[in-house]
């Protein structure tokens, strides 16, 4: 009878197997295909939102290299009849570019690197010390983070003034090297989760060699910050490049433009014109096809920055993902 037995359990067991095998061939294929779904799922929600974010940018470059006839025909949509660099090269003259991007460059790249010291010496003290006023100084960062700058610009004005500071870079600059500036709470904030996340032991060494705080923070704090450093520079440079509120306030001769007031006074003359339309001012806005022409000086004003960050993108992102690392 055992032997009867084991003989029934040998006969059947092959009879199991192709079924096990099936089964687990559906349960892999099924497996397979809920990852391929999640996979197209994640890839159409990424090209979606790009899309969102792109298609100004492409709607921009469109149009800067049609002529005023391809604007104004309905069957043109967004691949011109003619490439046409005509539209750069009036901007390009009309913008007086070469000036008002040094003027940019001086007020962007020199807030920048202002907002780097005075933001990373603030969040350093945030971070690694504790005085009386602490909470109160805490509060009062905050607070210049969540107030728009909009609402104070009577008293800034009128501060700037009195110190004989208009049409000047001061009003733009100053207030960087101080922690305060555009975004400045913002960066301080940065910078203080950055260097909480940094050992203490370093600095505990560094003092056992003699190193007061100030030799700590430049010679041990600063290197290891670079990553913190990277990220602030090119927030700030590029919020200080398209920022003309604040140009808009101090700045009131032409000379001393950026880019962007620049931009903002283009005009089209009635040489310029391609649509044969008189307006008053000969002002661009007032024409009713030749804003091809700002679109080309829209793209010129933010190609800078594109080129910026198309070199940058790489440490960008490391620096992104390395300011979160919490340490001991």
């Amino acid at each position: 009878m055992k032997e009867h037995h084991l003989t029934l359990r040998y006969k059947r067991s092959p009879s199991r197997l192709p079924q096990s095998a099936s089964g687990f061939m559906r349960s892999t294929f099924v497996r397979k295909l809920k990852v391929a779904a999640g996979e197209l799922l994640h890839y159409v929600t990424i090209l979606s939102l790009s899309f969102v974010f792109l298609y100004p940018m492409l709607y921009m470059v469109s149009r800067s290299f049609m002529t005023g006839q391809d604007v104004a025909d309905a069957l043109v949509q967004w691949i011109p009849k003619s490439l046409s660099f005509e539209n750069f090269a009036y901007a390009f003259t009309n913008l007086n570019y070469m000036r008002h991007f040094t003027n940019s460059v001086i007020i962007s790249l020199g807030g920048a690197m202002l907002q780097l010291v005075g933001c990373a010496i603030a969040g350093y003290g945030f971070a690694r010390f504790r005085f009386p006023g602490y909470t109160l100084l805490m509060v009062m960062l905050l607070f210049t983070f969540l107030v728009p700058p909009q609402s104070i610009v009577v008293p800034l004005f009128l501060l700037f003034s009195d110190l004989k500071m208009t049409n000047t870079y001061l009003p733009m600059l100053l207030p960087n090297l101080f922690g305060h500036g555009l975004r400045g709470s913002l960066f301080v904030l940065v910078y203080m989760q950055f260097f909480r996340g940094l050992p203490h032991q370093m600095e505990e060494a560094a003092k056992i060699d003699g190193a007061g705080p100030v030799r700590t923070f430049v010679s041990i704090m600063v290197p290891m910050a670079k990553p913190a450093i990277l990220v602030v520079f090119l927030f700030s440079i590029v919020w200080n490049w398209n920022d003309s509120f604040f140009p808009n306030l101090y700045l009131n001769k032409g000379d001393s433009y950026t880019l962007n007031q620049k931009l903002g006074m283009m005009v089209v003359t009635k040489e310029n014109d391609n649509t044969g339309i008189t307006a008053p001012g000969d002002a661009i806005g007032q024409l009713p096809t030749n804003f091809e022409k700002l679109m080309a000086g829209s793209f010129l004003a933010i190609l800078p920055i594109l080129l910026l960050y198309l070199f940058t993108q790489r440490y960008f992102v490391e620096s992104v993902e390395r300011t979160g690392i919490a340490g001991e």
